[in-house]
């Protein structure tokens, strides 16, 4: 070998050695960056978290806790009153009256009459911490979702049904700014039938499925469900039990429905059922079994009626503070007649709240005639709560 390829050769070498010790050196330059200064190797853009499709999300078995504060039993009196919208009591007029043999005309002071006193608001206990009525308002779309036919919560597809309940929802906000407004999905949960079934109790309990999919609507709208029992021959103490699982939910509430409580052992439709205050009571006190069991927020009882019949010592039935009691004027037809069954059968029975049905189809089935409007219910005495669309 001659010296210079001696030479080019001692170069290559000594070149490999001087790469292969800068890559060594670079290689424990980036260890040490790593571990000391780990966010250089991160991504420095942010992103906003991504929004979980509701779809997704499966029935939680164990609610979260919700934070309770304390009831202000002042501002709930205030509001009790405001919504009891009682008419101003009568002060003393005055009369001129004629002597018939003088002609005399003198004015005399006529004193008021002695008024009977308002059995609105109830005098009951006061709720738990966390309790919506009376500060809020509730408006609900009713109905089934395998039926277009039994309410407007499932006539339509969910995005229409959902921005329909908007509609209605922005309505009452108008109509009485001073009261909040929570929107509601009151999903028939068990559904009367004109067959007997298997068990020949004339009722069928809805899937899980379908009602998952009722609390996945309302968490879209941050709003609350009401599960509606329809008893059938069966019972309140065998039909609301099933449904524990979703009542531990602090946004799932309660509706029972004596219209076919068929006591009698007819087949429901045929005739209109009854309740007594036994089992507005058991249904009362289920609830607020859970609501301790799991430091829930007052729970909602919604009680349907349009009937004398339909509801049994009611003077018996007993509000909690676990569970907010209102009875639903739930007959259809023009505005007198609604009126009227409000004023027959809910204004003279007082339990605690008041609820109002408005159907948009039978409401308005005689020629000429409207559905009533917020305005026109916000003039009834009393004022209701609840307000339920069909």
């Amino acid at each position: 070998m001659t010296d210079q390829n001696r030479n080019t050769s001692g170069l290559k070498n000594l070149f490999k050695k001087s790469h292969l010790v800068f890559f060594a050196g670079a290689l424990f330059l980036l260890a040490v960056l790593f571990f000391v200064f780990p966010e250089f190797f991160s991504n420095t853009i942010s992103y906003p978290p991504r929004e979980i499709d509701a779809d997704q999300v499966s029935t939680p078995t164990k609610p979260l806790t919700p934070v309770l504060t304390s009831l202000n039993t002042s501002t709930y009196d205030k509001k009790l009153n405001e919504l009891a919208n009682n008419p101003p009591p009568k002060g003393p007029t005055t009369k001129t009256i004629k002597d018939k043999k003088t002609g005399k005309i003198t004015t005399v002071t006529v004193p008021a009459k002695i008024a009977l006193p308002n059995i609105w608001p109830v005098k009951t206990v006061y709720p738990n911490a966390g309790a919506l009525l009376p500060f809020n308002r509730i408006v609900a779309y009713y109905g089934n979702l395998y039926s277009k036919h039994m309410g407007v919560l499932g006539e339509y597809s969910e995005d229409v049904m959902l921005q329909k309940l908007n509609t209605e929802v922005k309505k009452w906000e108008v109509a009485d700014p001073s009261t909040p407004v929570v929107p509601a999905l009151h999903y028939i949960a068990v559904v009367a039938q004109g067959s007997a079934g298997k068990d020949g109790k004339y009722r069928a309990r809805m899937p899980s499925s379908e009602i998952d999919k009722v609390v996945k609507m309302a968490d879209k709208i941050h709003g609350i469900v009401f599960l509606d029992i329809q008893v059938g021959l069966s019972n309140v103490q065998s039909e609301i039990p099933v449904f524990e699982k979703y009542l531990k939910l602090p946004n799932v509430h309660l509706g029972i429905d004596p219209e076919f409580s068929m006591k009698t052992g007819n087949k429901p439709g045929t005739v209109i059922g009854t309740f007594s205050a036994s089992d507005v009571n058991f249904a009362a006190n289920y609830l607020a079994k859970i609501v301790k069991e799991n430091n829930l927020p007052p729970k909602i009882l919604v009680v349907h009626r349009f009937t004398q019949g339909m509801l049994t010592n009611y003077k018996e039935i007993k509000p909690l503070p676990e569970v907010q009691i209102v009875m639903n004027m739930d007959g259809w037809g023009g505005k007198a007649k609604k009126i009227g069954t409000y004023k027959n059968f809910i204004y003279p029975q007082p339990v605690q709240f008041t609820g109002f049905k408005l159907f948009y189809k039978n409401d308005i089935l005689t020629p000429g005639t409207s559905m009533m409007t917020p305005n026109d219910l916000l003039k009834l005495n009393p004022q209701p709560s609840y307000i339920q669309y069909q």
